[in-house]
């Protein structure tokens, strides 16, 4: 075991009482400082790993460390490594803001007056400051997952799992979510992320590991999953296109957009340089789907 992995999972294993097997040896590495998404389908077992890692769930066999402390012998310092924004809210809807936040610093031993501090600071920074004296049950769905994660980061901790963290969000506020993590990665919090919009682990994760029926099917970087794809299809936004102009690589969607689908023997490059070639500029390029969302139906199918 090494020093180097934020989690270690061997051979975890999880049959409940009612003879469900929801995880069969499942094998994980997340490297320290990684964003890494972790995909599955509904009952895939997303949820029964991050229950166990967490000690919310009972596991029937093998391993896991988190930051090199051994589940079973270290759980009390484990815990302390660990901050978890669950899939539901799991607060006192009659609470104030503020005191669902300094309450839980109250269970890492934090000292009220450092607690106020760090709340303060959360608050500011997640944009809920000027809600901090209301009862949470009057916040919007967005505001109620934002007040999760300023809860989980209250005793700073160094590994952030998130379970479904957006869902329910307005696009501005994911956007906005997304960007608050981004940067909390980037200050050195490594992040487990189990998302169903797929588009937010293409924005968000480097590594990514694919969950299917309890088993890990697909560890690997975005980049080399991205790369496995046989074919892709980008939208172009252009200037200067000739009159009618024709290609057979092209598909003109109107004056200024055009389609092209990339092979494994037909690359991106190759694509723009006959467009370049032909003296049009190129404006915009971005994948015309959700390329993580092929890959993921590809993989599970």
């Amino acid at each position: 075991m090494s020093n180097q992995f934020a989690l270690e999972v061997t051979d975890l294993s999880k049959t409940y009482s009612d003879g469900t097997e929801a995880l069969k040896k499942a094998n994980l590495k997340i490297s320290r400082g990684d964003f890494f998404g972790l995909l599955g389908a509904n009952g895939a077992g997303k949820t029964t790993l991050i229950g166990i890692v967490t000690g919310l769930v009972k596991k029937t066999g093998g391993k896991v460390r988190v930051h090199n402390l051994d589940l079973d012998k270290d759980h009390s310092l484990l815990k302390e490594k660990i901050g978890v924004v669950p899939q539901e809210f799991n607060f006192s809807i009659f609470e104030r803001v503020e005191d669902i936040v300094t309450t839980q610093a109250g269970f890492f031993g934090i000292k009220r007056a450092e607690a106020l501090k760090r709340t303060e600071k959360l608050l500011h920074d997640l944009e809920l400051y000027d809600k901090r004296k209301h009862q949470a049950r009057m916040l919007s769905g967005g505001m109620k997952r934002r007040l999760m994660i300023a809860r989980a980061l209250i005793h700073n901790p160094e590994f952030l799992i998130l379970d479904e963290p957006t869902a329910g969000v307005d696009v501005e506020l994911r956007h906005g979510m997304w960007e608050y993590l981004k940067m909390l990665n980037l200050n050195g919090t490594t992040i487990l992320l189990t998302t169903h919009y797929l588009e937010e682990a293409e924005q968000l994760c480097n590594n990514i590991a694919i969950i299917k029926q309890g088993e890990i099917i697909k560890s690997d970087s975005k980049t080399n999953l991205l790369k496995s794809l046989e074919e892709e299809s980008y939208l172009i936004t252009i200037e200067n296109a000739p009159a009618n102009f024709k290609h057979k690589k092209f598909i003109q969607i109107d004056e200024n957009t055009l389609e092209t689908t990339i092979y494994k023997n037909y690359s991106l490059n190759q694509a723009i340089q006959e467009l370049t070639s032909q003296k049009i500029q190129i404006i915009d390029l971005k994948p015309k789907g959700n390329r993580l969302e092929k890959l993921f139906l590809n993989i599970i199918k």
